[in-house]
């Protein structure tokens, strides 16, 4: 397993960290998502076998929410 910490910006309440949790751990090697709303970051462990960092952020973009590093 591989961990990355991705920051996404734009969230505002815990619906927001539900929905950002929600569509990361919907992808395909994803094992554990921590989303903070104070450090307005996502911590991730996941299986590089299966997914990418880009899809991560790709997916966090999907949702609504910007994410750089």
């Amino acid at each position: 397993m591989t961990e990355v910490t991705i920051k996404v910006a734009g969230m505002s309440c815990g619906g927001c960290v539900r929905n950002v949790t929600g569509v990361l751990k919907a992808l395909p090697g994803v094992t554990d998502v921590s989303v903070s709303l104070d450090e307005a970051q996502a911590e991730i462990s996941y299986d590089p076998g299966q997914v990418n960092v880009e899809q991560l952020r790709q997916a966090i973009m999907d949702a609504g929410f910007d994410s750089n590093d």
